[in-house]
């Protein structure tokens, strides 16, 4: 299939699909005799299983990993454990950030009176870095 197929398929833009044939971890696709990129099956298996892993916010290296493990058939499922665990810790502590951004924007936002009047508390915290 060409690269709109894979991509239609795989729910991955064609963008991206060059992106990670470019940084290898996608194979280098096929190409035709006229030039275009020729996808198989087994092509647009790898581009859903990198699609659900960056809905599940993996970075790239962390998914070069994955993609070797499950590409591994005598891989111990103790290391893909593993690496899922370090990624729910990291998720963690995005999370406890964001959380704590939140909660300061909020309480810049209560204490802006939110008039005609030009003071505002949280131009002034973004000026004070």
């Amino acid at each position: 299939m060409n690269i709109g197929a894979a991509a239609a398929a795989s729910g991955v833009t064609a963008k991206m699909i060059r992106h990670y044939e470019a940084i290898g971890l996608l194979p280098a696709a096929r190409r035709s005799e006229a030039g275009y990129r020729l996808y198989a099956g087994q092509d647009v298996r790898v581009l859903q299983f990198i699609h659900r892993a960056r809905e599940l916010g993996f970075s790239l290296e962390r998914i070069a990993e994955l993609l070797a493990l499950w590409q591994d058939q005598g891989r111990a499922s103790a290391d893909v454990r593993s690496l899922a665990r370090r990624h729910i810790v990291e998720l963690e502590r995005k999370i406890a950030e964001l959380q704590a951004m939140k909660r300061t924007l909020a309480a810049l936002a209560d204490s802006c009176h939110g008039d005609q009047r030009p003071d505002c508390p949280i131009l002034d915290d973004l000026a004070a870095g």
